[in-house]
């Protein structure tokens, strides 16, 4: 817990910085990197998964697992704080996402296989937090999250599921929607040899904007499948995790690339 509300001092500091004068990419991702290193030093690790086929365990005790588990924590952490930043580009989006994850956790923590109420508590304490926060930045906004809000969302998450016994899966499916936005955006910009850090309007909640969507009815949207998920994924073993992830990515695939030749098609009228 030290270690955690450390390196939150530390976003808020680096994150009002870049709200008030840009910071170069680079030094983000420098910054982000010390971040998962200074956690992992002070304990925080995924040292098992669950495995998705057998359920049983796998372990990174042996040689190479120290490796393993800070290769684990860093992509984990990275990922979800990068894609809880992308969010935050519409009002309430990326803090109502936040919500429902901590949510998620907190009933999560309280199950009686899981039994965990420390972590139930800080997952509740940071979905107050949130919440407080909510309450000014749903459309219309009075008050913006910025770099140290959105940063300080993901990096939470992703150490409460850490925290909560390694809940990858779970919280992959509660955060389906941004991780698959985060992942199609790379690779639309790799296919056209942009560079990735590199900012721009592909996220599917502009695109949304772009086809005529409200911001209401798209967080609407975001919440509504958010919520959805997250009752599968505390209603669900290990096995029905993995298979409504395929079902979803599948549909979420199609979902994206049809919006992508829709607008294509209004482009080409105008």
């Amino acid at each position: 817990i030290k270690g955690l509300f450390l390196a939150l001092a530390l976003i808020l500091i680096m994150g009002v910085k870049d709200d008030i004068r840009e910071v170069s990419w680079k030094i983000h991702l420098l910054f982000q990197i010390f971040l998962v290193g200074l956690v992992f030093l002070w304990g925080i690790r995924i040292e098992y998964i669950t495995n998705p086929i057998s359920t049983g365990i796998i372990n990174f005790s042996g040689n190479g697992g120290f490796l393993i588990s800070f290769l684990l924590v860093l992509i984990w952490i990275l990922v979800l704080m990068n894609a809880l930043n992308w969010l935050d580009g519409l009002d309430g989006l990326s803090g109502g996402t936040a919500l429902i994850s901590s949510l998620t956790i907190f009933f999560l923590s309280l199950k009686p296989e899981v039994n965990q109420p420390p972590v139930a508590i800080l997952a509740i304490a940071f979905a107050g937090a949130v919440l407080g926060f909510l309450m000014f930045n749903f459309y219309p906004a009075k008050i913006l999250a910025g770099t140290s809000g959105s940063l300080f969302f993901g990096f939470t998450l992703a150490i409460l599921a850490i925290l909560s016994g390694t809940k990858i899966a779970t919280s992959v499916l509660v955060l389906f929607l941004p991780l698959m936005d985060f992942l199609w955006v790379i690779g639309e910009r790799i296919k056209e040899g942009k560079s990735i850090f590199k900012p721009d309007r592909r996220h599917l909640h502009f695109k949304l904007l772009e086809l005529g969507w409200s911001p209401l009815k798209i967080n609407f949207f975001f919440f509504s499948a958010t919520i959805l998920l997250a009752i599968v994924a505390l209603n669900t073993r290990v096995l029905g995790k993995s298979i409504t992830l395929l079902i979803a990515a599948i549909l979420m695939l199609v979902f994206l690339w049809l919006i992508k030749r829709k607008i294509e098609k209004l482009s080409f009228k105008v």
